[in-house]
């Protein structure tokens, strides 16, 4: 199973995308979609979504696994974040492949085994299960290995499968 991971963000979209085949990953690639701040917001969500449609198609996910929206104390950011989010959500929509939400205590539980874990837990235990020489360069970027990584620990879910089905 090939998985994609988001990060969803306007300024940063990380993405990664791996090969799932119980119990053993790929790294096939991640990196980051990046929008310059003095571009205009309809123009930034068009990059996002035709940068994020050439990840698509050059990797043809069976899957695509996205961190749900966090709300925090910046009403600002929240906004452009769920822009972002709706533009990746339609590209994948528009590209056929099948979308799975998380939200990040779910990824830390499934990465690390704690809810709760820090930052630093998750990054370490991403680059160990994926055997990377060394983490990411972007929180992001990390952040969207572990949501593909997430949805390959719950795929193989019995609980996850009994609910899909």
């Amino acid at each position: 199973m090939i998985i994609l991971g988001i990060d969803p963000g306007l300024a940063i979209v990380g993405y990664g995308v791996i090969e799932y085949r119980s119990p053993k990953f790929n790294t096939l690639a991640h990196g980051a979609i990046l929008t310059p701040s003095h571009t205009k917001v309809e123009n930034r969500l068009e990059e996002i979504y035709d940068k994020l449609s050439e990840i698509i198609a050059m990797y043809k996910p069976d899957a695509v696994a996205i961190e749900e929206l966090f709300f925090n104390t910046n009403q600002k950011t929240v906004i452009s974040v769920a822009e972002a989010r709706g533009c990746i959500l339609l590209c994948c929509k528009k590209n056929s492949v099948p979308i799975f939400e998380y939200t990040p205590l779910q990824v830390k539980q499934s990465v690390v085994g704690y809810g709760r874990a820090e930052k630093k837990q998750v990054i370490h235990m991403v680059k160990l299960l994926l055997k990377l020489e060394k983490a990411p360069k972007l929180d992001d970027t990390c952040d969207a290995l572990a949501i593909a990584i997430c949805h390959a620990n719950c795929s193989n879910s019995r609980i996850r499968n009994y609910f899909n089905s």
